[in-house]
């Protein structure tokens, strides 16, 4: 992903949802609307997780360190994965227990034309903060759809932004909703029925969020097709004839681990063997270039050994032998 890209893309939420927020809590303090400030709370949240998103990537730029050899690039999912903890807890939580309390004791709205108003100008800033997270998610997506495109990207940014953006829409509409049903019957109760389900939206996307951003977290390989053109460059068919097993693991969004075992024949020299792994290396940046760490490990090439496909059981994450 580019990181540039995922910048504007929370620079727009943020700009946003700043404006948002203020307008919101002015509504709330107007009218009374608990759909109100639990939308005010949902943009400051929003707010602070562009922050933190923004801090991460900040911090992953560091160069690496004798403790953390293989620099910082991970922090920005560490970071994404605590959006997920604020937008449960602070947007969700909060809504949900706001909702609860109106529906228990529901008053009439003061002044309904503030929250209205400021619920159409949030649309109106939400839907340009959204636009611009699909432009940019738009360059990078290719074939996939929306739902394998937040499954399968390794930089955090511009999922969490655009289900942010998603669930802020959808809140406002469950808001204007709310709001709209009180004002027509005179009953306050429709005002935190809405509240509840703004809090139930935050708290299944921050779900979503939360499984997305652990995978980074645990360590993911890289993609199907980045794998295959890590294949194809690093086997040549005469000084590399074939890769034993391989496997790839993301450092970060841009920074990717490469550690294979390839076969080498078995009449070469120490020199051709080292020459042959420098050009895979060599080979293998230029197909692939967040390609940072690779480590190439020799062994004899063996047909029969070849025809049998790679061995489970050769790295982690294999099959535990039978004791």
């Amino acid at each position: 992903m580019s990181a540039s890209g995922g910048t504007r893309a929370i620079v727009a939420a943020l700009g946003a949802n700043l404006a948002i927020a203020a307008s919101k809590f002015v509504a709330f303090a107007f009218s009374g609307s608990s759909s109100m400030l639990a939308e005010g709370v949902h943009s400051l949240a929003d707010s602070g997780n562009q922050f933190l998103l923004l801090v991460g990537g900040k911090r992953a730029q560091r160069e690496a360190t004798p403790q953390h050899p293989f620099g910082y690039g991970r922090e920005r999912f560490i970071y994404a994965f605590l959006v997920s903890i604020v937008l449960f807890s602070v947007g969700g939580m909060f809504a949900i227990y706001e909702g609860v309390e109106k529906i228990e004791h529901p008053h009439e709205l003061d002044n309904w034309y503030w929250p209205v108003g400021v619920l159409l100008f949030a649309i109106i800033a939400e839907g340009f903060s959204f636009r611009t997270a699909i432009k940019e998610s738009n360059e990078l997506r290719g074939k996939l759809s929306w739902a394998q495109f937040i499954r399968r990207a390794k930089a955090p940014e511009l999922p969490v932004v655009l289900l942010e953006d998603f669930g802020a829409l959808i809140g406002l509409a469950l808001a204007l909703g709310g709001v709209g049903l009180s004002i027509l019957t005179g009953d306050g109760i429709w005002d935190g029925v809405g509240t509840v389900c703004i809090g139930a939206l935050l708290v299944l996307i921050a779900l979503v969020l939360a499984a997305e951003t652990k995978s980074l977290l645990l360590g993911e390989a890289a993609g199907i097709d980045v794998v295959r053109k890590i294949e194809a460059a690093m086997v040549d068919g005469d000084t590399v004839p074939g890769i034993i097993h391989m496997r790839t693991l993301h450092l970060g969004p841009e920074e990717l681990l490469i550690a294979a075992k390839i076969a080498v024949r078995h009449d070469d020299t120490a020199a051709q063997v080292a020459a042959a792994i420098d050009a895979a290396e060599a080979r293998v940046r230029d197909a692939v270039p967040i390609a940072r760490v690779i480590y190439l490990e020799p062994d004899i090439y063996s047909e029969t050994e070849a025809a049998k496909g790679p061995d489970p059981k050769a790295t982690p994450g294999g099959p535990v032998p039978a004791s």
